[in-house]
């Protein structure tokens, strides 16, 4: 706990736990669409596991600071290329990702009367969310770790970062949750997200990396507009009220 004592220490902290905020809306984002399948009473209870499964994970994977280190090391040649077990997995997670935004979205267009007037949609269960949850924890969580390890050298710089970015998730997941489900746009503009991410992944299990910078100010800005269309439409529906 040297680190304690030095600026350095403290700064790589205030750096690396940033940095796992940032990392840590992807995961928000998937929660709060998952979520939104269950009755509204489980839905708070299946964020919190999820995210607490994801702090575990990532503190044993930080337990085990070598093995990740040799995720990375290469495991096949194929097309010319070498891949990792961290490759595999990102490939795998954004396929996931992919799949999943796919089908949300055909269910938000075409199945809305599947669930209309129900509060959880039609076929979700608790554990089977949570399962969901914990796949793209595991994802979310070797790509978390591998950036720790590649940021900080203290172990104890890296489990307070991971610590802190997910209470930060935990107190923000709720509120996120409730916006998208009260707004059906977002929730679009959300699963539009979930493929963006997605396809990152894959391209970053192919050694194709996608600044994230690029990525978080693309969904910034369509959450900005998404911003304004939503002040706009509460302005006309006040003054529809007050004519009438």
């Amino acid at each position: 706990m040297e680190w304690i004592a030095t600026a350095d220490g403290w700064a790589s902290l205030l750096t690396l736990t940033a940095l796992e905020i940032v990392l840590g809306i992807d995961n928000i984002v998937f929660l709060a669409v998952v979520a939104s399948r269950l009755p509204e009473s489980q839905r708070p209870r299946a964020r919190q596991l999820g995210l607490i499964a994801a702090l575990v994970m990532r503190i044993a994977l930080l337990a085990a600071i070598s093995w990740i280190i040799g995720l990375t090391a290469p495991l096949f040649v194929a097309f010319g290329m070498e891949f990792s077990w961290r490759d595999l997995i990102l490939i795998a997670g954004g396929v996931f990702l992919l799949a999943k935004g796919t089908w949300e979205i055909h269910h938000a267009v075409e199945g809305e009367h599947e669930s209309h007037g129900r509060s959880g949609a039609k076929g979700a269960t608790f554990f089977g969310v949570v399962a969901q949850i914990m796949v793209l924890d595991l994802v979310f969580s070797i790509d978390s770790v591998i950036t720790a390890v590649g940021m900080a050298d203290d172990i104890g710089i890296m489990v307070t970062a991971v610590v802190i970015a997910i209470i930060v998730m935990l107190v923000a997941a709720n509120p996120v949750g409730k916006f998208i489900e009260r707004h059906p746009t977002t929730k679009m503009l959300a699963l539009s997200f979930l493929l963006l991410v997605g396809m990152a992944l894959v391209a970053d299990g192919f050694e194709v990396h996608i600044p994230r910078g690029f990525l978080y100010f693309a969904i910034a800005f369509s959450a900005g507009v998404e911003v304004l269309n939503l002040a706009a439409k509460t302005r006309r529906e006040r003054r529809r009220a007050t004519a009438g």
